[in-house]
Formats: C-alpha cells, structure tokens, sequence
C-alpha cells in the first residue's frame, strides 16, 4: 500500500485536514516542538559553556548542528521502551551528536525544556492569531466605509427596530473583533517565561552544579533566556515544576473571547442572509445544497460557526487543569494540554481565515435593504409625521388618534391578508394630513441618527492604530482550503 492511500486508513482531525491554516498547523507540528526543545538544549549548553561548567566548545557545536535533522521514528522507539518523551529526544539527539551525549539536558528536568517550548508556542500562536484578527477587522472596517450611510432596518429582540446603516451594523461586528484582540495581545504580553527552575522550581539542581552561587545560577538563566530571544526581564518569578497552567486558562479564555465574536458576526450574516439583505460570497461553481439546487446556504458562516463553538467549549479543560495541579505538579495536565491547547488554536485560525474570507466579499443587495426598511418604515414615521401634522396647525391628541386608528388597520392587513403596508396611502387619503410632507417624513436618511458619522470615527479612532500596529498581517487575503 502506497504512503499516499495508508493515510486514509486512521483518523485525521478535520483541523489538520480542512480548516487550520499551513501557518497555524507548522506552529504545532511536531518538527516544531522538538526542534525548540533542541534549541533549548543548545542554549543551556552555550550557556554553560560560558560560565565555565564542563560543557565544551565541541560538544555546543555538535548540538548546534543537529538542531531539525530530527529522526522521528527513532524517537518513537526511545519513547516506546523509555515511557518518556523527553528522555526519549534526549537520546534521540545524542545518537545524532555522540560527542554532546554526556552533556545533553545536563542539570535539567523535563519542564525546564518543555514549559520553555510551550511558552515560546504560546507566544508565537498569539502572534499569528493576533495579525489573523487584525485583519478580519480591517475588512469589515473597508466594507463598514463603503457602507458607512446605507440605511437599513434595525433589529432588537429580532424584531423591527429603528433604522441603523449597514456599514453601522458592520462596525459592531468589527468592534468584537477588536475586544478580542485586545484579549489576545493580552495575554501574550503576559506571557512569562519559565526559566531553569529544576525539579520542584527551587534551582537546587543549577545551585548545586554552580558551586552554591545563587549569583551564577541567576547569570545562567538570564543568558539562557536572551539566548532563546527572550526578554530577560520577563521571566516568572517563582513556580513550582512547571509554570502555572492558570496561564493556559487565560490563553484559551481568550481564544474563546474571540470565537465568541466570531459567531456573533457568522450568525447574524445568517440571519440576514434569510432576509436576502447580505450574503457571504458564493462561487461559481459552489453548490448549495445537492437535493435543491437553487439555494445559497451561508455554508461559511456557518462553519465558522461550529468551530467557533468548539473553541468557546474548550474553556473549562484549562481551568480544571490548573485547579487540580496538586502542591507543586500532577502530569494529570499533561494529557489534557496536548489536545485543548492546540486544537483551540487550530479551530480558531480557520474560523478567522473564514470571517476574513467572507467579510473581503459580502455582497449587499441594495434593493432588498430598501424594501425591507421601506415596509416597516410607515410605522416608525408615525411620529414624525405626527409632529408635522402638529406644526402644520392639528390637535396633536387628533393627530395620535387618527395616526393609531390607520396604523392599526395597516397592520393588520400586513398580518392578517399578507398585503403590503399600506399605512402612508391611508394617511395621504386623509385630509387631516393633507399639509404633512410624508415623503419628506419617509425618507431614511432622516431615521439613521449619527450612525455614518460613528463608522468614521470608529475606523479613525479603533480600526487605524490596529491597521498601523499590523500592518504585515493585511497585505495577504484569506484562502479557504475547502
């Protein structure tokens, strides 16, 4: 059976195969977090060197030049018969580099190398969810601009509200989108390095290979730091034998502020999509539904949707994970970390690869906003119009009356026979509103407040400091995999 065929016979997350971006996926990889682990031992070992523990120049280099030549499979057969994935790449490597065999991990446990790593992949998976951010506002932003005096029906409770804008409604979408970002920037700005801890975070270990001098122990884990690209002012001040899994539950709860925004957006697109107001973009080819083939299901939205979903669900793990990290550690985290952490992530980058996606091409369907706003704006003028009528020399208690009289029998022709809002015929054919402008008392523009002068400044005052602070993350456009 040929490599290509046998992939199909086990399961594959849907996140590696459908949704998560080459990026996002190459973040978690396995290459990925091995590769670290050796860049880890590299910088321990340098910075042993230096300090003039019996670590030689030779044995640095040797690390240094098998830092990716990873060979997987014979990690597989060390972890196998040692139950121990750090122990199993520490041989791994030193069969690789003979001469740095003895030296490898020297001093080390196994948080010392892995909570390092998962920082350092907190850190950079923030990164890239943050520019993915940045960049789903920056097009609802464009799309809230062109849109920025449209006026269209507003909603609450689902039900026909005062007139907004179209692009005004769009900058709600892109406001969420903002908090969240600042939710994410958040915690990455958080984000503090474990350090050489040892065992239980006491620094016996690197105390007692430095002759007891607390001031060489701190000297070696600040080079090591700096040597991992890492400010050496943002390190933990304390921990136990990992660093606090409560940073995970602040990473995810974060991931989830974000899928929430998502699937605010994603939904209320659906809604209007029903109304055939606005629709995500719809391709040539693409089939809507394989029994009816004239629908145009919203089918991006709402797999931004479900995946939302999946990552707002994810919440909890972490916040149990820390609650039951007994005293110092329990690797009860270790399972749990290995699914929540990435697969929050992965879920969200092809959510956001889809919002992007769909905000680059929405489709309005002007007409359609305007006839729906036209059939229930006869209501919403009652007041104007009363007003008017009050000016133009009525009884305004006349003019309620007669006002709610008409509107009752206009509605309930709406209701009751299905026939177009016939409100502002009935008061032209009423003489007492013969001197009311009611088309100047119709027009939308009069109903939509400051609304397109609150898109301009939201894109001023909250859309250009994220455009300036990522820009490198908006020159490209979001491609679907599927």
């Amino acid at each position: 059976m040929s490599t290509d065929q046998s992939q199909h016979d086990g399961y594959r997350s849907p996140l590696e195969t459908r949704n998560a971006s080459r990026e996002m996926r190459a973040l978690w990889s396995e290459r990925r977090k091995f590769g670290l682990w050796r860049r880890i031992w590299l910088a321990l070992a340098e910075s042993q060197h230096e300090l003039g523990m019996p670590v030689t120049r030779a044995q640095v280099d040797a690390i240094r030049a098998h830092l990716d030549d990873i060979d997987f499979e014979a990690a597989a057969r060390h972890e196998s018969r040692l139950r121990h994935d750090v122990m199993a790449h520490v041989h791994t490597l030193g069969d690789a580099a003979p001469e740095a065999r003895a030296i490898i991990h020297f001093g080390a446990t196994s948080q010392d190398v892995v909570c390092n790593a998962d920082t350092i992949l907190l850190r950079d998976a923030l990164d890239l969810t943050a520019g993915k951010l940045a960049r789903a506002i920056d097009r609802l932003a464009t799309f809230a601009a062109r849109h920025r005096a449209l006026p269209t029906l507003g909603f609450t409770h689902f039900q026909p509200a005062q007139p907004t804008t179209v692009g005004k409604r769009a900058t709600l979408w892109a406001q969420d989108f903002a908090i969240a970002l600042e939710s994410v920037e958040f915690a990455r700005n958080a984000l503090r390095l474990r350090g050489l801890r040892g065992a239980t975070g006491t620094q016996a270990s690197y105390l007692g290979l430095l002759d007891g001098d607390g001031a060489k122990v701190d000297d070696l884990e600040q080079r090591f730091a700096a040597k991992l690209g890492w400010p050496k002012d943002r390190m933990l001040s304390v921990c136990g034998q990992t660093y606090p899994r409560l940073v995970d539950a602040q990473v995810v709860a974060a991931l989830a502020v974000a899928a929430s925004a998502i699937h605010k957006c994603a939904t209320d697109i659906r809604l209007l999509a029903n109304k055939k107001e606005i629709e995500e973009p719809f391709e040539k080819e693409q089939i809507g539904s394989s029994a009816m083939a004239y629908k145009r299901n919203p089918m991006r939205c709402e797999r931004a949707c479900g995946l939302a979903r999946f990552v707002m669900g994810l919440v909890n793990d972490p916040l149990q994970t820390h609650a039951t990290q007994w005293l110092e550690r329990t690797l009860d985290d270790s399972s749990n970390r290995r699914l929540v952490l990435p697969e929050a992530f992965l879920a969200l980058d092809g959510a956001l690869d889809i919002m992007a996606n769909v905000a680059e091409g929405l489709v309005v369907w002007e007409a359609t906003v305007a006839a729906n706003l036209a059939a229930e704006l006869p209501f919403m003028a009652s007041e104007n119009i009363m007003l008017e009528a009050t000016r133009a020399g009525a009884d305004r208690q006349e003019a309620h009356e007669a006002i709610r009289v008409h509107s009752m029998k206009a509605a309930e022709e709406v209701k009751k026979h299905g026939k177009p809002n016939d409100l502002i015929a009935r008061l032209r054919a009423d003489p007492f509103f013969a001197k009311v402008d009611l088309d100047g008392a119709l027009d939308p523009a009069r109903f939509v407040g400051r609304a397109p002068e609150q898109v301009d400044r939201f894109i001023a005052t909250v859309v250009a400091p994220i455009r300036a602070r990522h820009a490198a993350a908006l020159s490209t456009n979001a491609e679907l995999r599927v």
